[in-house]
């Protein structure tokens, strides 16, 4: 193997070891509260989405195209499977986490990745804001009547985490910075529990850990067509959801790390990922944003900490499991408040002010839908429709059109106000399309021009769609009835072959040199 073969994959797997390795424990940590209460919520045992986070994780690691990316067993999936599991059972939910991956590989093979370039940036902060908002509202239950020790645990893990590593720099201690804070976090409060009898709830009491490594097997259901009618609506929700949030997230990754990622990739990988996490037992999962932020924030850059991020859970799950069924809960809580706190846009809540008021409106819609629903695709969803209609309605109003007759020289912007015989040209500029197809038709004077010969010039307009090439058939055939003779002037080369296509009424003039171009 050549040096820069070795250097391109040290670079893509562990530019640092140690950092790899602290970061991906951190984001473990992160995982583990959040991993068992989405099981809950999918009403399937804590080992299902713990065998799938181990497996998905282990997978991704190599075949996705975002290093340093967390994927896992996630609420939004979970939210999605939990009718199929009360209906029909756990078979059919790793069927359809089959059937899911099979479309998510198809989607990333066809390089479908690139429709995420219509969600806008103001719908990916709301998306981030609204899924920050929801990790901190998923820690309020475990504060609910909490007791004063909860409390001051709390705040003692809050003030080690962003503590001890202001402390270093201040006091250039290398010490404390090595060993990511969230660790030091964990370790003090289990330590600190245990020794003063501090009655914490603790991650044994959040539900029966796994006993035993997961196993191969294939789903126990029917094969056949009853079968997939069955899991076939519950599939493509999940594959569009997982594939939605994994691809968003990688988005933020990039912006973290100022570094590109392929997000085609990212999609086919988390389909294999979400194959195997079904052949092992384990529900669909998706990448995880908050576990992400936090495996950047404390160093993760490579592939190493997503597979150690893994790795992890499984030895912490199976091997270390009664040490880690101690662990207080308020410890990872105040994890996962960190990751909250890092995970939240708060540049954005000034932006509200400075950027375009449409621009704001679709980032607040998408958030509130999100927060709502506890639904990541319909939040987004709603966002790229709104961020749609508002971008149709500012180029609608771009189109201008202007009236010249040169029998007095004038130029009226409403296509009124010349009477005498000349000829009339009327200079359309701008974008013709659905949303301002109207506004076209109705700038023309049609009675004002009776009997006139008449020219329409689009060099500086663009005719987008059907509807725009109906709208300037329209007005030709008003003019004509009206006794006009009429040319059509300009279309640029991309307007005139959609108007040849349509079987357009200006489509025999241009051949006839009428339309020129």
């Amino acid at each position: 193997m050549n040096p820069s073969t070795l250097t391109r994959l040290r670079a893509e797997w562990a530019p640092s070891i140690p950092r790899e390795l602290l970061a991906g424990a951190v984001a473990t940590f992160a995982l583990i509260p959040e991993v068992i209460a989405f099981s809950f919520v999918a009403g399937v045992d804590p080992s299902v989405g713990l065998f799938a986070s181990f497996v998905i994780s282990l997978v991704i690691a190599f075949t996705g195209g975002r290093p340093a990316m967390v994927s896992a067993a996630a609420g939004s999936v979970a939210l999605v499977a939990a009718p199929l599991v009360q209906s029909h059972g756990l078979g059919y939910l790793l069927a359809a986490g089959l059937l899911a991956g099979a479309v998510q590989v198809a989607f990333g093979l066809m390089k479908l990745g690139v429709l995420m370039r219509f969600v806008s940036s103001s719908v990916r902060t709301g998306f981030v804001n609204a899924l920050a908002i929801l990790i901190f509202a998923a820690q309020l239950p475990h504060l609910h009547g909490a007791s004063t020790a909860t409390w001051g645990a709390l705040a003692l893990g809050l003030a080690l985490i962003y503590g001890l590593p202001w402390l270093g720099q201040r006091l250039a201690w290398p010490a404390l910075t090595a060993i990511p804070s969230p660790l030091i976090c964990v370790v003090v409060l289990t330590v600190l529990a245990s020794a003063l009898g501090l009655h914490l709830s603790t991650v044994g009491d959040l539900g029966k850990l796994p006993d035993a490594l997961p196993v191969f097997a294939l789903p126990q259901v029917p094969v056949s067509l009853d079968t997939l009618r069955i899991i076939l609506l519950p599939a493509l929700a999940i594959a569009m959801v997982g594939l939605l949030e994994s691809v968003l997230t990688a988005a933020v990754v990039d912006e973290l790390t100022d570094t590109p990622s392929d997000k085609n990739r990212e999609c086919a990988g988390l389909g294999v990922a979400n194959i195997a996490a079904s052949l092992f037992g384990g529900i669909a999962g998706c990448g995880m944003i908050g576990q992400a932020v936090g495996n950047v924030k404390y160093g993760g850059r490579g592939r190493l900490s997503t597979l150690f991020a893994g790795v992890f859970l499984l030895i912490l799950m199976v091997a270390l499991k009664d040490w880690v069924s101690k662990v207080p809960v308020i410890a990872l809580v105040a994890i996962m408040v960190m990751v909250s706190a890092e995970t939240f846009d708060w540049k954005s809540l000034g932006a509200l002010v400075r950027h375009p008021r449409l621009s704001s409106a679709a980032m607040l819609a998408t958030v509130a839908v999100t927060i709502a629903t506890h639904n990541l695709a319909a939040g987004v969803a709603v966002g790229v429709v709104l961020s749609g209609v508002f971008f149709a309605f500012k180029v609608s109003h771009m189109l201008e059109v202007r009236v010249h007759d040169d029998a007095d020289g004038a130029d009226h912007a409403d296509g009124a106000g010349a009477t005498a015989l000349g000829q009339r040209t009327w200079r359309v500029s701008g974008q013709v399309f659905f949303a301002s197809a109207d506004a076209f038709i109705e700038a023309f004077d049609v009675l004002g021009a009776e009997g006139r010969a008449v020219v329409i010039d689009v060099t500086h307009a663009h005719f987008w769609d059907i509807t725009a090439v109906a709208a300037l058939d329209k007005v030709v055939e008003r003019l004509r009835h009206h006794g006009c003779t009429v040319q059509v002037l300009g279309l640029n080369e991309a307007s005139a072959v959609l108007i040849d296509r349509m079987g357009s009424d200006v489509a025999p003039a241009r051949a006839k040199g009428g339309v020129g171009g």
